[in-house]
């Protein structure tokens, strides 16, 4: 976390998910506790007031900022997140179908090995956990593939949301127009340059 701002930037999560089959399309910033992520909404999500939650997606070449902050009931106890995320298929997704709105939820995601996998789980090569060899260190077992180790992951969505419709698209050049964004450039940004 980072303290030169009043309120303090959280980049602590592993990345951003974006789901599509709800009424509005879901915005998931992915933490790896269970707790933790339960403990973020108890203490800081819950006491946003929906209408003044805003998302910022600062555009580079082949990256994006991921911002996020709001107004709290309880300042004492605020957030605003923060995190450089690969643009992806998902992400240029949610850019063109949102509409304006989506639903704020936290997601936690897990790592998942061989031995955790159930048969027909993907592996990231995209075969089944049942193609990789358990005695040949989870190898895959497809000629064509280089796969050496199973790898998967499992993304659990907390019940809990939030309304967000303060959603907008900059490039860096627009980023002193926007307060939030501006914050969140100048501490984790700006000010580490001027450091070195």
């Amino acid at each position: 976390m980072s303290s030169q701002s009043p309120i303090p930037w959280f980049d602590d999560f592993v990345g951003v998910a974006y789901r599509y089959f709800d009424l509005r399309m879901n915005v998931v910033p992915l933490i790896t506790d269970r707790k933790q992520s339960s403990s973020i909404w108890h203490d800081s999500i819950h006491w946003w007031v929906d209408p003044s939650i805003k998302i910022r997606f600062v555009e580079m070449e082949n990256n994006y900022w991921f911002i996020m902050g709001s107004d709290s009931q309880k300042p004492d106890t605020n957030l605003a997140f923060f995190k450089i995320l690969p643009k992806s298929e998902h992400y240029e997704r949610f850019k063109k179908g949102h509409g304006g709105e989506a639903y704020l939820r936290l997601g936690v995601y897990t790592e998942k090995s061989l031995n955790d996998a159930k048969k027909r789980d993907l592996c990231n090569c995209g075969h089944e956990a049942q193609d990789h060899d358990e005695g040949d260190d989870d190898v895959c077992l497809f000629n064509d593939c280089s796969c050496k180790v199973f790898s998967s992951f499992q993304v659990n969505l907390l019940k809990r949301k939030k309304t967000i419709t303060d959603i907008k698209f900059l490039k860096e050049k627009d980023v002193k127009d926007d307060p939030l964004a501006w914050n969140c450039f100048n501490v984790n940004k700006y000010s580490k340059t001027e450091q070195n």
